[in-house]
């Protein structure tokens, strides 16, 4: 099972990410998060390092030459769409970097609607609770949404995972989305504080999933 960990804000936690077996690092960077990346790692700290890590920059309503700008910087490998970003958008980058476009669930809502425009334009969805504002909520949304949807594309799932949810990723793992689960993400149920992974639980999480 591949592991995210979100909202990387210190360099020497990517490293760690990477010895404890960690496959992607993500990177923040719209300026309203807390976990904002830009001004707490330098660029040429990511970018020259020999991090084999994969490192996604995630976005929100950014423009293509600001999301480019970014990726030619920090050496992004992936970048994470979170906000309304239109389909040509999506598809214009994705000739650049591979794109996981972000889809914000609630109850009720059908996927298969959800993702119509954006499976010719993205390389992975990430399945994320809907709230009022961008960004992760820290709160779950109810899987089995998931396993009412026809998704031939491979996802990450997100949404408030903590410590508490390795056998339930397993059990949701085994069963209809198989072939096209890639990926957890998870980010605040792992921090001290913004930004700050408590680095021995994300290594428990690691240990135990895999």
């Amino acid at each position: 099972m591949r592991i995210k960990v979100c909202g990387m804000t210190r360099v020497e936690q990517v490293h760690a990410l990477e010895e404890a077996g960690i496959e992607f690092a993500g990177f923040i960077f719209y300026h309203q998060s807390p976990r904002y990346v830009v001004g707490k790692i330098k660029p040429e700290d990511l970018a020259k390092s020999k991090l084999k890590i994969s490192k996604v920059g995630v976005f929100v309503n950014a423009g293509y030459d600001e999301v480019m700008r970014y990726v030619d910087e920090y050496g992004l490998y992936m970048v994470q769409l979170h906000g309304d970003e239109s389909p040509r958008l999506c598809e214009r980058l994705s000739e650049q970097v591979p794109v996981i476009k972000v889809v914000r669930i609630k109850e009720g809502d059908n996927i298969d609607w959800k993702v119509r425009e954006y499976g010719n334009v993205s390389d992975l969805y990430l399945f994320d609770t809907d709230w009022a504002n961008f960004g992760g909520s820290g709160k779950k949304f109810d899987w089995n949404i998931l396993e009412q949807a026809n998704i031939n594309k491979p996802f990450l799932l997100s949404g408030g995972i903590g410590l508490e949810d390795v056998e339930p990723i397993k059990r949701f793992a085994a069963g209809k989305h198989t072939a096209n689960f890639f990926a957890v993400d998870v980010n605040s149920r792992f921090e001290t504080i913004p930004g700050v992974k408590d680095m021995e639980k994300v290594k428990s999480f690691a240990e135990a999933l895999k």
